[in-house]
C-alpha cells in the first residue's frame, strides 16, 4: 500500500542520522513508497473542528550534511493523511499534552502513532506503577517528610523529576550524602510536580537495558553501561552501548506489559530495565532502533511499519 504520512517532530536539520529513530522510520517509509510530510509541533492547528498543520513534503537519505530535502510548505488537513507519527522529543509538558488533545480529533480515522489518548495517559514514570512487582521500591510525592522516611528505610536512593527525560536531573543520593535537603529545595523551586524517588539498584553499574517492544512484543534490546563515576547510563551523557540478549526475567516483564501496550495502540515503545526491575515505559518518542540494528543485524523500523500497516 502507498500511504500519506505526516511526521510531527523537532527540526530535522539537527538530528544525528546515525542514532535518530525517527530518521530510520522515515527512510523505511520512503523505501516502501510512502509520501512523507514534516511539520513542527508549533505548526499544529485546531480551528473549528479541523486539525491542520503547515507541513513540507519530505525526502530523506543517509548522507551526512545532506540527509533531507523539503518541498514548499503548505497547509494540510491532517484528516487527509493515512498516518501521523507523533515523534517530537519530550519534555512531557503542557505543550506535549495539548498536542495529544488536538491529534485526538483525527485518530483513529487517521492513525496516530502512538495513540495520543494513551500517550497522554501513560507518562513514562507513572504508567509503570500500574504493574505490581515490576518496579523497585518507589515513592512519588512532594512531601519532604515522606521522602526522608523513604530514605531512612532504603538508605541508598535515586531522586529524579517525575516528567524528566534523557537522564536530566537524576541524582544518586548515598546514605552519607548531606545534600538531600538542598536537592529537594532545588526540585521544588524548579518543578511544581512531585518527584519520584526509588531505591538505588546497584546492578545499574552493569547497565541499564533498553528493550524495544513493537505492537506489544519484544523486538530487540541494547545494554547501556554508565561511564565511570556516573549513575546515569543515557548515551548522550557518556553511556556505552553493548550487545545484549533478554534474560528470563526481562521476557517475563515484556509478557506482562505487552498486552497493555498493544491494547492501548502503543505500536512503538521502549522500556528500561535495571537488574530485575522495570524503571520506565517510554511511549512518547522512544529511541534505540539504530543501536539495536547495528548489534543484531536487524531492521526494526521495518517491523514498526509492518505493525502500522497491519493496523490500517
Amino acid at each position: 500500500m502507498t500511504l500519506q504520512v505526516a511526521i510531527q517532530m523537532d527540526p530535522i536539520e539537527s538530528i544525528n542520522i546515525d542514532a535518530d529513530s525517527t530518521f530510520v522510520l522515515a527512510l523505511e517509509a520512503r523505501r516502501r513508497g510512502h509520501a512523507l510530510y514534516h511539520y513542527l509541533p508549533r505548526k499544529l492547528t485546531f480551528r473549528e473542528g479541523r486539525v491542520s498543520a503547515r507541513a513540507k513534503p519530505l525526502k530523506v537519505k543517509r548522507e551526512r550534511g545532506n540527509h533531507f530535502e523539503f518541498g514548499p510548505e503548505e497547509e494540510m488537513d491532517l484528516r487527509t493523511m493515512d498516518v501521523v507519527l507523533m515523534r517530537q522529543d519530550p519534555p512531557f509538558d503542557m505543550a506535549y499534552i495539548t498536542a495529544t488533545h488536538v491529534l485526538e480529533h483525527i485518530h483513529p480515522k487517521t492513525l496516530v502513532v502512538n495513540d495520543p489518548v494513551h500517550v497522554r495517559n501513560a507518562p513514562e514514570k507513572l504508567f509503570v506503577t500500574h504493574f505490581d512487582g515490576l518496579m523497585p521500591p518507589t515513592l512519588i510525592t512532594a512531601d519532604v517528610e515522606e521522602i526522608k522516611a523513604f530514605r531512612r528505610d532504603h538508605k541508598d536512593i535515586i531522586v529524579k523529576p517525575l516528567y524528566g527525560n534523557g537522564g536530566a536531573g537524576v541524582f544518586h543520593v548515598t546514605p552519607d550524602d548531606e545534600n538531600l535537603g538542598a536537592l529537594l529545595e532545588l526540585f521544588t523551586t524548579t518543578w511544581r510536580e512531585p518527584v519520584i524517588v526509588q531505591r538505588y539498584v546497584p546492578e545499574v553499574r552493569k547497565g541499564d537495558k533498553r528493550i524495544v517492544l513493537i505492537d506489544g512484543k519484544a523486538a530487540g534490546a541494547i545494554n547501556r553501561v554508565p561511564s565511570r563515576g556516573e549513575a546515569r547510563s543515557n548515551m548522550h551523557v557518556g553511556g556505552r552501548p553493548e550487545k545484549t540478549a533478554l534474560t528470563k526475567r526481562e521476557n517475563e516483564i515484556c509478557e506482562r506489559i505487552g498486552p497493555a501496550l498493544r491494547d492501548r495502540g502503543i505500536i512503538f515503545a521502549g522500556i528500561d530495565v535495571i537488574g530485575d526491575y522495570l524503571t520506565e515505559i517510554n511511549v512518547t518518542s522512544p529511541t534505540g532502533l539504530q543501536e539495536i540494528n547495528r548489534f543484531n543485524g536487524t531492521t526494526l523500523e521495518a517491523d514498526v511499519w509492518d505493525a502500522i500497516e497491519r493496523r490500517l
